[in-house]
């Protein structure tokens, strides 16, 4: 019964690296058995985020074990439209890096829609598009992603069930949910070249991969609910042979996942027991104490009921552990002994390290805890691990150019080589096109503005000057979106940091939706660093803790919450002023994602938001709250 909910078939892998082997597999599978059979393999392709690691494996299996790209012929879903095929963001430039040019496909054989036409020619190019594929014998395997409001290749929601290769005007929250990918909103196209619904249904085989959690709202809609043009991925549950195949994160709001208690018989422990209950009293809208043995009926609990008892003992049982998480100590409480609290009191004062991935994600994130860590009397670092450079605007920039020139006149200092710097930075800004990326000049002038920032920020909580460290971590240090992998330097540089400083406690983003996936590689080092330390036997590492934070994409759901952390109004406005001093991040943001308020407005939203949910459930109202959960290792 656990997909029993499930209007397609779904696989699910623990992480979007053993879902992307699955699918390079079986598309090598399908192009050896054509080749065999002497014919052609016709692929439709699919670009972002979502398929790179895809192309990454099938990149490996033909340099590695063989597999040709000879027979394979490739139409690619869509383009953006106006776009020149060598600019940065173009899909074009984007299949030639990650897959063509990496293997023996032959160039007559690859088909992508074209940017570049005069508007009056596409019509012509989408029919001839579509006929190529027909000729072509139809596609054999068609991968696709899903867009967060549910749009596959640039279909948006309303695309008729019909429709066919087009052009299209993109939906404001797609170009929102792509500006990652350019300097700003407004440098994303507005149209788009793309294969329509019914071509991509009349594919003889269809992968939607999906990964991490921005995507998982989405999946549940078109996976669970009922087929609709709204949200174009539900359509594919009309197609024979579909799978989506997802990560953990991507089918968290899953049935199976979200309320696995209605799928079948599972294992009641505290923490689910937990998750069904809160669950249940925000759908009632009941406090935790408010509810009774109807309400476990009607919800489909049972049989708790029937291993647990009476539902006001369960009730209390969930209320203690939601009111025992709530703490305004985060470094525990010293001079007191609470078995319930959910940090030690002893070491008092203990030495605390915040990692944070971006110079701003500490005091967005985590602001009022981070203030309330130092005033309590505790020893905070904070690792800024990369230098978030992308992230500033080029005008930024010639602000502070005109800035430093100005002051040298002013002060009469002459320094020919920094004048000669500037001048160069500045030409090249003013000449700069959307397809080229920023010089290390450039790069660095943008870090050092981050940089700034965050000293500023430390200095207006009240952290000393050589406890802020800047780690600088190679893997991010790209000059464009896309970035490398975790590496080893990447790792050599944290566990350095953390020998130094030996916390009892560390703080780090597991804020794993942002768009170009810097969260997931900075959480990624910190962990593989702790394992090291811990298997080489360090003898400090047996006391330290890990808390996890969220707070610039998402938050944590009530019933994950280990460690709440209350705020007063006055300390919202406090944080509110630290995230102000990020001057660059404000007002507009490079990279903001799917989410086009400001970072300071959403951390408010969301801290607010946990306040509310704990007081509807019964508990304290407060102005709001920061939320952690503590990782073991």
């Amino acid at each position: 019964m656990v997909d029993s909910f499930e209007k397609i078939p779904v696989r699910i892998f623990n992480n979007l690296k053993e879902g992307s082997l699955f699918i390079a597999n079986e598309i090598a599978a399908v192009i050896r058995q054509k080749q065999a059979e002497g014919k052609k393999c016709v692929l439709g392709l699919a670009t972002g985020s979502s398929p790179k690691t895809v192309y990454a494996e099938l990149v490996r299996l033909h340099k590695t074990e063989g597999l040709s790209f000879s027979n394979v012929v490739t139409f690619n879903l869509d383009e953006y439209y106006p776009i020149d095929q060598d600019a940065l963001q173009s899909y074009n430039r984007y299949m030639r890096e990650h897959l063509f040019n990496h293997v023996d496909i032959k160039p007559e054989n690859i088909h992508i829609p074209n940017g570049e036409l005069p508007k009056e020619e596409i019509k012509k190019h989408c029919a001839d598009y579509e006929a190529m594929i027909e000729e072509a014998g139809g596609i054999d395997v068609q991968i696709l992603g899903i867009g967060n409001n549910g749009h596959i290749g640039f279909n948006e929601p309303g695309s008729s069930r019909f429709s066919k290769t087009r052009m299209i005007t993109l939906d404001n929250s797609t170009r929102i949910a792509n500006s990652f990918e350019f300097p700003n909103i407004s440098e994303v196209p507005r149209l788009a070249v793309t294969m329509g619904i019914d071509t991509i249904l009349k594919a003889r085989k269809i992968y939607l991969m999906a990964w991490g959690p921005m995507k998982a709202p989405v999946v549940q809609k078109a996976v669970e609910e009922l087929v609709t043009e709204q949200i174009p991925a539900s359509l594919l549950q009309q197609h024979n042979d579909t799978v989506y195949v997802l990560d953990e994160m991507a089918a968290s709001e899953l049935t199976r996942f979200k309320s696995p208690w209605l799928t079948g018989d599972i294992e009641w422990t505290p923490a689910m027991v937990k998750k069904a209950v809160v669950s249940m009293a925000l759908k009632t809208g009941k406090p935790i104490l408010g509810l009774t043995n109807s309400d476990y009926n009607e919800y489909g609990l049972g049989d708790l009921l029937v291993e647990k008892g009476d539902a006001y003992e369960i009730n209390l049982q969930v209320f203690y552990m939601l009111r025992d998480g709530i703490t305004g100590w985060p470094g525990g409480k010293p001079n007191a002994v609470i078995p319930a609290h959910p940090e030690r009191s002893l070491p008092y004062p203990k030495t605390c390290l915040i990692f944070s991935p971006h110079p701003d994600d500490d005091i967005i994130s985590m602001g009022g805890t981070f203030m309330r860590l130092h005033d309590q009397g505790h020893d905070v670092h904070v690792a800024y691990q990369t230098s978030g450079n992308i992230a500033v605007t080029d005008e930024f920039v010639t602000r502070f150019i005109d800035f430093a020139v100005g002051f040298e006149e002013i002060s009469g200092i002459d320094s020919s080589k920094s004048r000669e710097i500037l001048t160069a930075a500045h030409k090249f800004l003013a000449n700069k096109k959307p397809s080229e990326s920023d010089t290390a000049e450039i790069r660095a002038i943008k870090g050092l503005i981050r940089r700034g920032e965050a000293k500023a920020t430390c200095r207006y909580v009240g952290i000393k000057d050589e406890n802020v460290h800047f780690q600088n971590l190679p893997f991010y240090e790209t000059g464009r979106v896309e970035k490398m992998p975790m590496g080893e330097e990447d790792v050599r540089v944290t566990m350095e940091l953390l020998r130094k400083v030996k916390p009892h406690q560390v703080y780090c983003a597991g804020d794993l939706a942002d768009p170009h996936g810097t969260h997931k590689v900075c959480l990624d080092i910190v962990f593989e660093s702790l394992r090291r330390i811990k298997a080489e036997g360090d003898e400090w590492i047996k006391d330290c803790w890990v808390w996890l934070y969220k707070g610039a994409w998402q938050e944590w759901n009530i019933e994950e919450i280990e460690m709440a952390i209350p705020m007063s109004p006055d300390q919202v406005i406090k944080k509110r002023h630290g995230i102000f001093i990020h001057q660059s991040q404000k007002d507009m943001v490079p990279f903001q994602g799917s989410d086009s308020r400001e970072f300071w407005q959403r951390a408010e939203d969301r801290n607010a938001q946990t306040a509310k949910q704990y007081a509807q459930l019964g508990l304290t109202q407060y102005a709001a709250m920061e939320a952690f959960v503590r990782w073991h290792y």
